[in-house]
C-alpha cells in the first residue's frame, strides 16, 4: 500500500480570524506529483503555509511527513521543516557566499556536524540537480535556471519525503522552466519524493500533466479539470 505523505481531513484553513478554505480533504502519497492551482487570493499560499507550519491548523485533521499539524508549535516547526523541502520562486540564496557554502550553511543549521558527511551530501545534491561543477560559483554568476537548481538542491539536503514548490518556474523563460520541470519530475519518480507545486503556469501543466488540485471560492477541488 502506498505511503501517505500528506493528508488533510475536513480541515478549515484560517488566516488570522478569516476562514480562507473550508472542509479541505487532500491526500498525497509517496512519489506523487501534484499541481496546486487557483486564482490569486483563493488560498493557495495559505494552504502551503499550513502545510509547512507557518499557519496553525485550528479545525479538522492534518498530517505532513508524520507530523500532526494540530500539534504544531514553535518548538516542533523546525523538526517538521527538516523533513520538508521548500522551493521558492525567488531562490532566496545567500548572496555573500558561493553555492557550496549556501548548502553547507543549511546543513549546519539543521544539525549536521561531521565535515566528511556534509561534503558528501553537498556533492550528492549538486550531482542530482546537474550542478556538480558549479559549487564554487556565487549566485550572481549563475543563470536564473541554475539558481533555481541550487534552490532545488537545497530542498533535497535532508532527503525530504515531500517538497513544497511555490511558483518555481515563475521567473524563468519557457525553455528553462521545462528544464526545472523535468528535474522535479525526475526527483519525484526516481527518489520517491512527493511534490506539491503551486503554479500559475498553465503552459507547464499542459506540457507536464499531473494530478491537479484547485482552490476556488473557499473550497479545494481535487482532480480538478484545468482549462487552458
Amino acid at each position: 500500500m502506498a505511503e501517505t505523505i500528506l493528508e488533510l481531513e475536513h480541515a478549515n484553513i484560517y488566516q488570522g480570524q478569516s476562514l480562507i478554505l473550508e472542509d479541505v480533504n487532500i491526500k498525497v502519497n509517496r512519489g506523487e506529483f501534484v499541481y496546486l492551482v487557483g486564482k490569486t487570493g483563493t488560498g493557495k499560499s495559505s494552504l502551503l503555509k499550513t502545510l509547512y507550519g507557518e499557519l496553525k491548523l485550528k479545525e479538522g485533521e492534518g498530517a505532513v511527513v508524520g507530523y500532526n499539524l494540530r500539534d504544531m508549535d514553535w518548538k516542533k516547526i523546525p523538526f517538521l521543516r527538516r523533513n520538508l523541502g521548500i522551493v521558492f520562486q525567488d531562490f532566496q540564496l545567500l548572496t555573500d557566499r558561493n553555492v557550496h557554502d549556501n548548502l553547507r550553511f543549511v546543513l549546519r543549521a539543521t544539525g549536521w556536524k561531521e565535515d566528511k558527511l556534509v561534503e558528501e551530501k553537498i556533492n550528492d545534491v549538486l550531482e542530482k540537480v546537474g550542478l556538480k561543477t558549479k559549487g564554487f560559483k556565487f549566485p550572481f554568476e549563475l543563470s536564473g535556471g541554475e539558481q533555481q537548481r541550487v534552490d532545488v538542491a537545497r530542498a533535497l539536503l535532508n532527503s525530504p519525503k515531500l517538497i513544497l514548490a511555490d511558483e518555481p518556474t515563475g521567473n524563468l523563460d519557457p525553455e528553462t522552466s521545462d528544464e526545472i520541470m523535468q528535474l522535479l519530475f525526475h526527483i519525484s519518480k526516481n527518489f520517491g519524493t512527493a511534490i506539491v507545486m503551486a503554479t500559475h503556469d498553465y503552459r507547464v501543466i499542459n506540457k507536464f500533466p499531473a494530478r491537479t488540485i484547485r482552490t476556488e471560492k473557499g473550497k479545494v477541488i481535487d482532480n480538478a479539470a484545468v482549462s487552458f
